[in-house]
C-alpha cells in the first residue's frame, strides 16, 4: 500500500528531495510550502499522486486548514515532517526580540501546531510516523547561530517528549539531524541575518 506524506518546507532542498523521491516509487505526497507557486510544479510532474498547498507555518489557523484539506483529500497520513525553518545569523547580542520571536515561530511553534493539529488523526486511525527535521545544530552549539540552536534544540526535547507520549497509540516519532549537505540551506531564504539593535 502507497504511503501518504505530508511535508512543509518542500519547495527546495531535503523537503523537495524526499517529495519526489517518495513520489517517484508510488507514494502520495501532500507538498506545502509558503508560496503556492514553488510546490505547484509537482503536480505537472506527478499528477493526482500529489497535492500542493500553501501554507506559512507560523500561521496557526492555516495549518489547521491544510491539514484538515489533506487529510480529506488522501483519507489518511501516514508520515508527517516538519521540514520547514530557517536559521538565523547574528551573535546573541544582536539578535532584537522581534528577530527571535520569528525565528522560534518558524523552528519550534510551527511544528508544534503540526503535531498538534496532525495528532488527533493519527491517533484516530491508529498509526502514523511524525519526523522532525532537527539539525546537528540541536546537540551542538557554536557562535554566530545561538538562536538557531536554541530553536533547535528546543525542538529536539519536543520530539523525544512526543515519542514517549504516543507509542501507546502506534504512532512513531523520529529525530534526523544532519549536518552540512549540498542544498541550498545557505541561501538568503534559509538564513537571515540578525539587523544590528545597536
Amino acid at each position: 500500500m502507497s504511503k501518504i506524506w505530508f511535508i512543509t518546507g518542500a519547495s527546495r532542498g531535503f523537503g523537495r528531495i524526499w517529495a519526489e523521491d517518495a513520489l517517484k516509487r508510488g507514494d502520495k505526497v501532500v507538498a506545502t510550502a509558503r508560496s503556492l507557486t514553488d510546490v505547484a510544479p509537482l503536480a505537472d510532474k506527478f499528477g493526482d499522486s500529489v497535492l500542493p498547498l500553501a501554507l506559512d507555518v507560523t500561521h496557526r489557523d492555516q495549518i489547521a486548514d491544510v491539514v484538515s484539506k489533506a487529510h480529506a483529500h488522501f483519507g489518511r497520513l501516514d508520515i508527517v515532517i516538519n521540514n520547514a525553518g530557517y536559521a538565523l545569523i547574528g551573535a546573541i547580542e544582536e539578535a532584537s526580540e522581534a528577530e527571535v520571536r520569528a525565528e522560534f515561530d518558524t523552528n519550534f511553534y510551527g511544528p508544534l501546531s503540526v503535531i498538534q493539529v496532525a495528532l488527533p488523526l493519527l491517533r484516530a486511525q491508529g498509526s502514523g510516523h511524525i519526523i522532525g527535521v532537527s539539525s546537528v545544530a540541536g546537540i551542538y552549539a557554536g557562535p554566530i547561530t545561538g538562536m538557531y540552536h536554541a530553536s533547535k534544540s528546543s525542538f529536539e526535547a519536543l520530539h523525544e517528549s512526543l515519542s514517549k507520549e504516543v507509542k501507546g497509540f502506534g504512532i512513531k516519532v523520529t529525530l534526523l539531524e544532519p549536518g552540512a549537505y549540498a542544498t541550498n540551506f545557505a541561501s538568503q531564504t534559509s538564513m537571515k541575518l540578525c539587523h544590528s539593535r545597536t
